[in-house]
């Protein structure tokens, strides 16, 4: 027998029978072309029931027969249009700043490198409340760099539509960061070094053939950015206020709705619901093909 043959032969006598099971403790499903153990098989089906079944009820529940009723009501425009406007500023922001930072973390040498991802990853786990408190204190008409831009300007920027933008800003750009210096450790350096070769400078080299490189990097992170935006809560009520036209953003209205009327409550959260779903779907070729 050759060498193909005895590992062929190896295999075939160690794999398990199509359709069979083992008993005991390791006792697994088999399915067509896949193998999952009864212990993880259980809490696996508990978990996705967890994570389903609220959205199900928010569909069952839902107020069907006067939804479009509800979705013309005036509040629901104004609340989505702001919804809309600062998402997507929010969004730019973070490309214009978040492009820049993530070329720093993935292609220079300097020191300090992981401390710097470390700070600017940091919205990802702090609560929203604590941050839209630290833009406070930092922008606010006293704070660190606000009161300077109130006295020299007369610029106060809490409880404005440009303080939403900046709260979702801050919660929202490290999805892009993370997400473009991923696509830049990914991409093939030699472009880019082939390009310094041919004379390119480094500004041209950036925009010419990393940019185009890491390019389904950045709309991934940008989609990520502005559904992050759109859904921002905490940072945004703490540093901006909820005043309807203004500040009232989607989250703000549903958290306002579901106090005085619960089916108002209901027709806001499907619209974000369905955002949610279409943003999944945007990225399906990027990450949801992948299994």
């Amino acid at each position: 027998m050759t060498d193909r043959e005895v590992l062929e032969d190896s295999i075939a006598r160690t794999a398990p029978r199509a359709g069979g099971s083992r008993s005991g403790r390791g006792r697994w499903f088999t399915g067509p072309g896949s193998r999952i153990p009864l212990p993880l098989l259980l809490p696996a089906i508990v978990g996705i029931a967890f994570l389903v079944l609220p959205m199900v009820g928010l569909l069952i529940r839902a107020p069907w027969s006067e939804l479009f009723v509800r979705l013309a009501e005036p509040e629901v425009g104004q609340a989505l249009r702001l919804s809309l406007i600062t998402a997507t500023l929010a969004t730019v922001v973070s490309m214009i700043f978040g492009i820049p930072i993530a070329w720093v973390l993935a292609r220079s040498t300097i020191r300090g490198r992981s401390i710097l991802r470390a700070l600017v990853t940091v919205p990802l786990v702090l609560p929203p409340v604590v941050g839209g408190v630290a833009l406070f204190l930092v922008l606010g008409r006293r704070g660190i760099i606000g009161a300077w831009v109130y006295e020299e300007f007369g610029l106060s920027l809490p409880f404005t539509t440009a303080a939403v933008v900046i709260a979702e800003t801050f919660v929202a750009m490290p999805f892009l960061v993370i997400s473009v210096e991923g696509a830049l450790r990914a991409a093939d350096a030699r472009f880019e070094d082939a390009a310094a070769t041919l004379g390119a400078g480094g500004w041209s080299t950036f925009r010419r053939v990393t940019l185009p490189l890491v390019a389904p990097g950045v709309a991934a992170g940008a989609v990520l950015c502005w559904a992050r935006a759109l859904g921002e809560f905490g940072a945004t009520i703490t540093f901006a206020g909820n005043f309807p036209g203004t500040t009232q953003t989607m989250p703000l209205a549903v958290y306002l709705a579901l106090q005085n009327d619960p089916q108002a409550a209901i027709v806001l959260s499907l619209v974000l619901l369905v955002v949610s779903l279409a943003t999944l779907a945007l990225l399906r070729e990027r990450w949801l093909t992948r299994a």
